[in-house]
């Protein structure tokens, strides 16, 4: 008999990569709410795990899994469900370990050196960079989602202008991560700092990359490796590129680190991502951050690659499976990338791809997955989960043979995106 695994905001890609895994037959896939319902407007987050209970108690069967792969407040409610139903799932306190950015920096300072200088910012009483932390440096709160509210800052002007922004939008999300964290019995220094504060952070740079990973039995494993390459001249993202063309040696320093530090917070039962930068000047590699959930973003990439999308380990280590690690390798391409198709001022959107369009875009060019994040009528400055410096308008998923035909069927693809705006 199938077995049932619920997903937390559950979406049409999605679902189309939970159907590529293998043992396809032993799983039944349930949406558990709308990605609408769980991110949009104000979240209040015992209202919103309610919410899900009253679907769940309503459910004619076997519970045997829930998971989710998207951040806040997904991450959260996964274990707090997780424990009302007596199933598998990383402990509420590690997962808020790895999202609150000051606790997370805290736990890697316990057993690594690679990270940045990092302190908290007082929003409101004299704010001035935390001692040892020099320009250029990130101005982030302890809590955010898609780099909301996060700011390059390089002098005490800037500095000044990204703290009254972060200061005017950091309950948003902050406030519902206080009744969280209030679910804890945490550490005095984490209480009183809360979920709605400021810190910062000296700027690191280099090559950026994502080790993808899984842990179960108290170890932590890494099944792959994302690189994240920008826009020039702009820290907004260009693409995620699998495999990494890092170094080995570069790879397997990172996989070191991320296994510590996974398992210093006690991450356990779960997938995972950790975000690094590698300066090949300096061969100085920084953490950058710890995500308590592998990036569905990355599904598609290693679908194309290794015949597996990375729901596969999530999946099986909520049932309790052995998650089949596999090595890099043996799907139908040997790269992949999911671009994002971005403007850099606002508008007005007065035109979209249509659907007839995308088909015939993903049709002609097989191994292509085109997804439209912007609708007509749509402000670009009023989208949600946008980064602080552009407009996410499409996502492209590829598969190819080398680069160069990568960087040529994304040419291709995207003069066939027609979008029209007014300024």
């Amino acid at each position: 008999m199938p077995q049932n695994v619920f997903v937390l905001g559950l979406d049409d890609l999605n679902l189309r990569m939970l159907r590529e895994l293998p043992h396809l037959a032993e799983y039944r896939f349930h949406p558990l709410m709308t990605l609408e319902e769980l991110q949009h407007g104000e979240i209040d987050f015992d209202r919103l795990v309610a919410k899900a209970e009253s679907k769940l108690d309503a459910f004619d069967g076997r519970i045997d899994a829930i998971i989710g792969f998207w951040d806040f407040p997904v991450t959260t409610m996964v274990p707090v469900l997780c424990e009302r139903y007596g199933l598998r799932s990383p402990s509420l306190e590690s997962i808020v370990k790895c999202e609150h950015k000051y606790w997370s920096r805290i736990e890697q300072r316990a057993v690594i050196d690679e990270h940045p200088p990092f302190g908290l910012v007082d929003l409101y009483d004299d704010p001035r960079p935390p001692p040892g932390v020099r320009y250029p440096m990130w101005l982030k709160p302890v809590k955010s989602t898609s780099a909301a509210l996060a700011f390059l800052v390089r002098d005490p002007d800037e500095f000044s202008r990204a703290v009254a922004e972060i200061r005017e939008g950091i309950d948003h999300i902050g406030k519902p991560f206080e009744v969280v964290m209030a679910r804890l019995d945490l550490p005095p220094e984490i209480g009183e700092v809360g979920g709605a504060a400021c810190m910062a952070e000296e700027s690191i740079t280099g090559a950026q990359v994502t080790v993808e990973g899984c842990s179960f039995g108290g170890e932590a494993h890494v099944y792959g490796v994302v690189d994240s390459i920008d826009y020039p001249d702009r820290p907004s993202f260009l693409r995620y590129q699998y495999p990494s063309s890092l170094p080995g040696e570069v790879l397997e320093r990172m996989t070191g680190i991320t296994r510590r530090v996974i398992e210093r917070i006690g991450l356990d039962s779960t997938t995972f991502n950790v975000e690094f930068f590698w300066d090949r000047d300096n061969d100085a590699i920084n953490l950058l951050e710890i995500n308590p959930r592998h990036s569905q973003s990355h599904a598609p990439l290693f679908e194309y690659v290794d015949g597996v999308p990375n729901h596969q380990y999530m999946v099986r280590l909520a049932l309790g499976l052995d998650p089949e690690l596999r090595d890099s390798g043996g799907g139908e391409y040997d790269v992949a990338a999911k671009w994002f198709v971005r403007r850099f001022t606002d508008g007005v959107v007065r035109r979209v791809p249509s659907a007839d369009e995308i088909a015939a875009i993903e049709r002609d060019m097989p191994g292509t997955i085109v997804k439209i994040a912007a609708n007509v009528g749509d402000r670009l400055s009023e989208l949600p989960m946008q980064d602080s410096y552009s407009y996410e308008l499409a996502r492209v998923f590829m598969g190819a043979a080398d680069q160069a035909e990568l960087e040529a069927r994304y040419e291709q693809c995207l003069a066939a995106l027609k979008f029209e705006f007014d300024e």
